[in-house]
């Protein structure tokens, strides 16, 4: 387990915390696989009813480490197996998963929002997924699961054209349940884990998988994004900026 990602788990409920605060919360390879095998760990434990993910308070995510991401895809053609095999897991994962985003969440921070079954952002909190910006396509299944979520010309903006879209907006959009004040993200969290946990187990499973795509679906489209990132990777489009990326964050 990575120091970087800190799980407890707190009567019913598994509390899965990124924790690089001098980093915000940049995932490495080895954070996604911590999160990973907290994921598959709850799922035949029936003492966890719930799961939590979190970055804490005033930072949620910012997204992949650029430095750990690019060395990790040296060769392969794809995304690094570590981010597949953890977006894997949110699919496969049969358990209500809380998303607390107290900050930013910047590209797979806000795509892997998208996999939870409820969501609560503090007002200072944004989502942007600037994969565009980088040569890049959607990934984790978001040019699936975000249209579905708040219509097609909300999902271009946010997917294509890589625009922020901040907590009050993303609650009109539909994918935030509750904007509550900075720093309370985590405790609103726990009481609507709490809630759930109270719920009857098999009749939350049954109604969550009702509500969901099919599994299947959802993996065929991470799997066609990844190739297709993967491929954009080596473009000269994609190249070039991530050069100037680099440059900039030199200076």
């Amino acid at each position: 387990m990575t120091g970087h990602v800190i799980v407890t788990d707190e009567d019913t409920t598994r509390v899965i915390t990124m924790r690089r605060p001098e980093k915000k919360n940049a995932i490495t390879q080895a954070m996604y696989a911590a999160m990973t095998r907290a994921i598959d760990t709850a799922q035949n434990n029936p003492a966890i009813r719930c799961i939590v993910l979190t970055g804490g308070s005033g930072v949620f995510t910012a997204g992949n480490d650029l430095d750990d991401f690019l060395k990790a895809s040296q060769g392969l053609g794809t995304r690094p197996l570590n981010a597949v095999k953890f977006l894997h897991s949110l699919v496969h994962n049969v358990k209500p998963i809380i998303a607390a985003v107290d900050g930013v969440a910047i590209g797979i921070g806000a795509t892997m929002v998208f996999h939870c079954d409820y969501v609560l952002a503090s007002t200072t909190a944004t989502f942007s997924t600037p994969f565009i910006h980088l040569g890049l396509v959607p990934e984790g299944a978001s040019s699936l699961l975000v249209p579905r979520s708040t219509g097609y010309q909300r999902a271009f903006s946010m997917l294509v054209m890589g625009r922020p879209v901040s907590a009050e907006d993303a609650q009109i959009a539909g994918f935030v349940n509750m904007v509550v004040s900075p720093g309370h993200t985590e405790v609103e969290a726990r009481k609507v884990a709490r809630d759930i946990c109270a719920l009857p187990v098999e009749a939350v499973a049954l109604s969550r998988k009702l509500l969901r795509p099919p599994a299947d679906e959802l993996v065929r489209r991470i799997d066609q994004e990844s190739h297709l990132f993967g491929e954009r990777m080596m473009s000269p489009e994609s190249i070039a900026a991530f050069k100037a990326f680099f440059s900039r964050k030199k200076l």
